[in-house]
């Protein structure tokens, strides 16, 4: 005997509905708590500090530095710690000291050679402090033929330093000319080539040259390796210069000897009683020309093309200000000039690839003037309130002392800062020896 259909709906209805039903009020009594989002803490990376050879203490952050008492070069050293015409001074020294323990230059032993019939070309040149213009481009070998940095290891080497120098090739009588300096530096780079494993290892990626002459920033030009791989290291760092890549090569500070200065024997501010002093050959730039003309008349002004009544010095020593103006070159000397004697700097040289500028804040310590804004120039320097230029001012201070040149080299001078700027080249892929 069969059930009968319609019951049979009946019931598994009636199921259906018990269940559609608890499946409704059981979520409603259950006290569900979504997962709550994890925070997490910001915090900052902190350099890594390594001791240099000879550690000074630390100053607090943005506290004034000590005065010194018994040794004053620690202190001059403990002074630059204050935060002013750097990007970052912690980032920078703990960097800085680990090049001091780490980095490794070779040179080729053409800087030794007394025999050699081009000797004087790569032997350290005997009083540099003569050739004006051109001095660092000899203080950077002298420097270094006297730095830790050296090594006479070339498997241990960051880089190769070729030692010719442009400024003498200039002098030679066998060479003196752009086109024949330009065939003598490319044989040196085959003959090395050729003599010695190092440049092949690289294709010349990890091999440098200097020059502070503007001769030097063709030299390279008939060598294809030189031209396109090799570390050029120049005062004449335009980017507007077909030879010059800021991201592969390197700025030179263009120095001239002076003897040192302490902030003492500096006129202060209120010694200063004229605001611009300029003096340099008109004819040597359109920028110049037209600085002369509007300005050279202005009592307020030291402005001069020739027959200054004062010596140079002097110039810097009484302005406020000092203009170093472009002429053939976008470099001229009167930028160091002007930190040494306490003048803040005007640099008018549009394209101009400012030294150590991935360290320094040059904004904190000059005033940098597009080429056609000189008829504004007076506008421009009066428009500075005096707090401005005062910490200006005390920042040139912090900042003299890695535009100076010496033998042996200094903690933070022009030579560890320029070796700085290799070390941040460094890493380059090279092939076994």
């Amino acid at each position: 005997m069969t059930r009968p259909r319609p019951l049979l709906l009946a019931l598994l209805s009636s199921v259906l509905l018990v269940v559609l039903t608890l499946a409704l009020v059981l979520p409603s009594t259950i006290k569900f708590k979504p997962p709550q989002l994890i925070k997490f803490s910001t915090f900052q990376l902190q350099p890594l500090e390594i001791t240099p050879p000879n550690p000074t203490p630390t100053a607090e952050p943005c506290s004034p530095p000590a005065k010194a008492t018994r040794n004053p070069r620690a202190d001059e050293e403990k002074s630059s710690e204050k935060p002013g015409p750097y990007h970052n001074w912690e980032h920078f020294n703990a960097d800085y000291n680990e090049m001091m323990q780490n980095l490794k230059i070779y040179t080729y032993p053409d800087v030794h050679k007394k025999s050699s019939p081009f000797s004087n070309i790569f032997l350290p040149h005997p009083d540099a402090k003569k050739l004006g213009n051109y001095y660092s481009e000899h203080a950077f070998k002298t420097a270094l033929l006297s730095s830790p940095l050296l090594t006479s290891l070339p498997e241990e080497a960051h880089f190769f330093y070729m030692p010719f120098s442009i400024n003498l090739m200039r002098l030679d009588r066998r060479l003196h000319s752009a086109e024949s300096i330009k065939k003598f530096v490319a044989l040196y780079a085959d003959r090395i080539s050729s003599e010695f494993a190092f440049w092949n290892a690289s294709g010349g990626a990890d091999h440098l040259y200097v020059c502070c002459h503007s001769i030097g920033r063709d030299a390279a030009s008939n060598h294809h390796g030189l031209r396109n791989s090799a570390i050029q290291v120049t005062c004449s760092s335009s980017y507007f210069q077909r030879l010059y890549v800021s991201h592969k090569d390197v700025t030179l500070p263009q120095v001239w000897p002076r003897p040192d200065l302490d902030r003492a024997s500096t006129n202060p501010p209120d010694k200063r009683n004229k605001l611009v002093f300029f003096a340099g050959r008109e004819q040597n730039a359109r920028v110049r020309e037209k600085l002369i003309a509007l300005w050279g008349k202005d009592a307020s002004m030291d402005v001069f093309s020739n027959n200054r009544s004062f010596p140079y010095e002097e110039g810097f020593r009484r302005s406020k200000y000092c203009l170093s103006v472009k002429g053939y070159e976008v470099n001229t000397a009167r930028v160091s000039d002007a930190i040494h004697f306490g003048c803040i700097p005007v640099i008018i040289s549009d394209y101009y690839d400012l030294p150590f500028t991935n360290v320094l804040d040059w904004s904190k310590f000059s005033i940098i003037i597009n080429e056609e804004d000189i008829g504004i120039l007076k506008k421009i320097l009066l428009s500075i309130s005096e707090e401005t230029y005062l910490t200006m001012y005390d920042n040139l201070f912090l900042v003299r002392r890695h535009f100076s040149w010496h033998t042996p080299p200094r903690r933070f001078d022009s030579f560890y800062m320029t070796a700085y700027q290799l070390w941040l080249r460094r890493g380059l892929h090279r092939l076994s020896y």
